[in-house]
């Protein structure tokens, strides 16, 4: 049997090791138009950003390593142009020579990948607007820098190559702007979550533009000037186009191979395309999310070697299948950690699902032990049913243990109530005897018992003012002093019981603390003198990072950008 691949890296490379250990004696070719045929892509900004410093280590295998184990002709620098279904060959050039050839097939694997979306705009393709997606544009990025020592850019878009890029130029000492349609960072998270990468990054120095509508980039005084609409333009010694990636599917459309969403190669759950004998993975391919069950594309490392096992398995004959990707990520945001995965409570909503939540500031591990953080956790379910749909996650040491459990709890079909009864691991340097994901389970099982109503903040601009409800704040007079919400009255929660004749009785309590802790015990104190009470979820100090980023979002919009690029 002769197997083509079609692209290497993550989908490619590993489905083609997969065929050989199931095959040993199977024929397989892998074409790459790129001069690397399996390297570590989520490396590139930290080789940009001297983390990484020899370039030798971004390359896993070479053609002459794939070769040597696993006797597989790797072929880079081999651009397959067309594919020939009913002949079952492709038309292949070799990038060196010039040479085009044919070359037959039993099965074909398709891992095109996707490549960095580019608008229709004028100036895109300029030497100073670079894009990142293969080792070729990270050495481009890395010789331009080093050559000609620029002191700012500006990184268009807000995910995860824009913030890896950013924290590692800026660490180079550039001056560095991110600029983006949406008002926050990182669609994977809510925009309240979002707010606490945003506080981070601007405490590295890196400047926000957010809500601005790219048009266009000129070449400008050595540098390269970002169009913004209705503003004045943003001026930088270079540019880097970071919007997402696009599907690459020309090669399966132009062969009568069905496409998808946003011209995403179709495929089954045993990754078989509509054509018989041809395969698809990775960036190039629709897929199936765990949570909604609806089609989606998700440009992750993790589905995409899932993904050629399964494609390997079942060109050799076995019975494998994809269930889905909950699209679970992690990132690092200078000292922060920002984790997600399922969907998050935004998405929820747009898709008409009754979604419901706990945030919880949990220490990541006990508090009596020296060293210990806050993270921020959001856990997102599923009204009446308290089915998981996902889970956000900011801070520092432990986030990637917690977001990796409740992925777990949610790719198992967990209730969120369940979550309580996970047996995990504990010992004081790494967690508490209730683990921040128990707290979680604890906090919604409250919620379904009846025992704790919560309010949000964005029911806090609603709340009455006219005296019909008591709004109270039981952290310190201290914390109080130094911020609180306007409106909100102080009674320190050990204080509580003694003054509760100050409250009058009928009158709804609305209770903020600082994490939401202390007010909920106070919720429960409220309830034994008959008290009907709501806890804000999250406390002050979410509150507070949330409705401060906002303002300087809403700021930024208000009083425009200067010609340097920082805000004015």
């Amino acid at each position: 049997m002769k197997i083509v691949i079609v692209g290497g890296v993550a989908g490619g490379a590993t489905a083609a090791a997969r065929i050989r250990r199931l095959d040993e004696h199977a024929q397989i070719v892998v074409f790459e138009r790129s001069g690397y045929i399996s390297y570590a892509n989520c490396g590139l900004p930290y080789y940009i950003g001297d983390v990484i410093t020899d370039q030798k280590d971004l390359t896993l295998q070479t053609p002459e390593s794939f070769y040597s184990r696993f006797r597989i002709e790797m072929k880079v620098h081999h651009k397959v142009l067309a594919i020939h279904p009913d002949q079952k060959t492709v038309s292949v050039k070799n990038l060196e020579t010039g040479e085009v050839f044919e070359e037959r097939y039993d099965k074909l694997l398709l891992s095109p990948g996707a490549h960095p979306t580019q608008p229709r705009l004028p100036g895109v393709g300029m030497d100073k607007l670079f894009t990142l997606r293969t080792v070729e544009d990270t050495l481009r990025i890395k010789d331009y820098i080093n050559k000609n020592q620029p002191k700012s850019v500006i990184l268009a878009g807000g995910g995860f190559i824009s913030l890896e890029l950013a924290e590692n130029l800026r660490e180079l000492g550039m001056e560095v702007t991110i600029v983006q349609r949406p008002r926050q960072l990182m669609k994977p998270f809510d925009p309240d979550m979002a707010s606490f990468i945003h506080g981070e990054m601007r405490r590295h120095g890196i400047q926000l533009a957010l809500g601005y509508t790219v048009e266009g980039f000129e070449e400008k005084d050595g540098g390269i000037d970002v169009l913004l609409k209705d503003e004045q333009p943003l001026h930088a010694d270079m540019g880097i186009l970071a919007i997402g990636v696009t599907p690459e599917s020309s090669l399966a459309k132009e062969a009568g191979l069905l496409l998808g969403a946003k011209g995403s190669i179709l495929v089954n759950d045993r990754m078989e395309t509509s054509v018989p004998d041809i395969y698809a993975v990775g960036d190039a391919v629709q897929i199936k999310h765990l949570v909604t069950g609806q089609d989606t594309l998700i440009s992750l490392a993790g589905p995409a070697n899932k993904q050629g096992r399964i494609a390997a398995d079942n060109i050799c004959g076995r019975d494998s299948h994809y269930a889905g990707s909950l699209g679970s990520s992690i990132l690092k945001v200078f000292d922060l950690t920002a984790a997600s995965t399922g969907i998050n409570e935004s998405t929820a909503k747009r898709m008409g699902i009754a979604a419901d939540k706990v945030i919880l500031s949990p220490m990541n591990h006990a508090g009596y032990y020296p060293g210990g953080t806050v993270m921020t956790m959001k856990v997102v379910f599923e009204k009446e049913t308290y089915r998981l749909l996902g889970a956000q996650i900011i801070g520092y040491e432990g986030v990637d243990k917690r977001i990796d459990v409740l992925a777990t709890a949610i790719q198992a079909g967990l209730r969120a109530t369940e979550l309580k009864d996970l047996d995990l691991s504990y010992a004081p340097p790494y967690s508490s005897a209730k683990d921040p994901v128990n707290m979680a389970g604890f906090m919604i099982e409250n919620l379904s018992d009846g025992i704790l109503k919560q309010f949000h903040l964005e029911d806090v601009p609603n709340l009455p003012t006219d005296g019909s409800v008591t709004l109270l704040d039981v952290r310190t007079t201290g914390e109080y002093a130094r911020g609180h919400i306007h409106g909100f009255r102080n009674i320190p929660v050990d204080d509580l019981r003694a003054r509760i004749h100050e409250l009058e009785k009928g009158k709804p309590v609305y209770v903020i603390c600082q994490s939401g802790l202390r007010s909920y015990i106070a919720t429960r104190i409220l309830a034994g003198y008959g008290f009907d009470s709501y806890n804000f979820s999250g406390g002050f100090r979410f509150y507070d990072a949330v409705t401060n980023d906002r303002c300087l979002i809403r700021a930024a919009a208000e009083c425009g950008m200067d010609q340097a690029g920082s805000l004015s």
